[in-house]
């Protein structure tokens, strides 16, 4: 059976920069999708980003465009997650999840994988 597993969480101060993995045991498709969510106390789940494997589209949530970059971990079969220029707002417990599916990327009911989710702490 597929598990997600994630790394690279940890605290720090606004405007730096942290990497998270998302590594993958067991085969998957090369149909699927692989993505960031996150959800910080008291809030809703929100997208982050994804990356559709065989062919390499990405796609980010408005809150992150042009700080996040999601890009492919082959050493590992799954994905990283560049963060930078980090705000107090990102703090969030982050989970990787992937699933195979055409459309409805930023639905996380579209994904039917998640591993345990990583805490991201940003001080002000």
């Amino acid at each position: 059976q597929v598990q997600l597993v994630e790394s690279g969480g940890g605290l720090v101060q606004a405007g730096g920069s942290l990497r998270l993995s998302c590594a993958t045991s067991g085969r998957t498709s090369s149909e699927y999708v692989m993505g960031w969510f996150r959800q910080a106390p008291g809030k809703e789940q929100e997208f982050v980003a994804a990356f559709r494997w065989s062919i390499g589209n990405t796609l980010y949530g408005d809150s992150v465009k042009d700080r996040f970059t999601i890009s492919r971990n082959n050493a590992k079969n799954g994905v990283y997650l560049q963060m930078d220029s980090l705000k107090a707002e990102d703090t969030a417990v982050y989970y990787c999840a992937a699933g195979n599916f055409v459309t409805g990327v930023r639905s996380p009911l579209k994904y039917d994988l998640w591993g345990q989710g990583t805490q991201v702490t940003v001080s002000s």
